[in-house]
């Protein structure tokens, strides 16, 4: 599956941006979806993901309470609204597809399948 996130931008510490991700290429209800981000100088790290269906997503405890992941399986595309923003969002935020059946390992970045370019989350304080 081919990925294309969009939505990325600067924004200021509180304020709001939704990312987006659209699929093609393949059945986009045989894929688990997940957010990681990376900060310059840091490794790449688990943000959010949520199960082909939608029925469960998962959170890092950095984003809990603040950020949203949805999909929307019939525009083949997942979302993430991020909220009350902070300096430490800012990231290149990549997401991505790991094919359903089986153990979802929704945090472990190597065991997804394919990715997105990324786009860039400037937050200024």
């Amino acid at each position: 599956v081919q990925l294309q996130a969009s939505g990325g931008g600067l924004v200021q510490a509180g304020g709001s941006l939704r990312l987006s991700c659209a699929a093609s290429g393949r059945t986009f209800t045989n894929y688990h979806m997940g957010w990681f981000r990376q900060a310059p100088g840091k490794e790449r790290e688990f943000v959010t993901a949520i199960t082909w269906s939608g029925g469960s997503t998962y959170y890092a405890d950095s984003v809990k309470g603040r950020f949203t992941i949805s999909r929307d399986n019939a525009k083949n595309t997942v979302y993430l609204q991020m909220n009350s923003l902070k300096p430490e969002d800012t990231a290149v935020y990549y997401c991505a597809a790991q094919r359903s059946g089986g153990i979802y390992y929704h945090t472990q970045s190597y065991k997804y399948d394919s990715w997105g370019q990324g786009t860039q989350v400037t937050v200024s304080s």
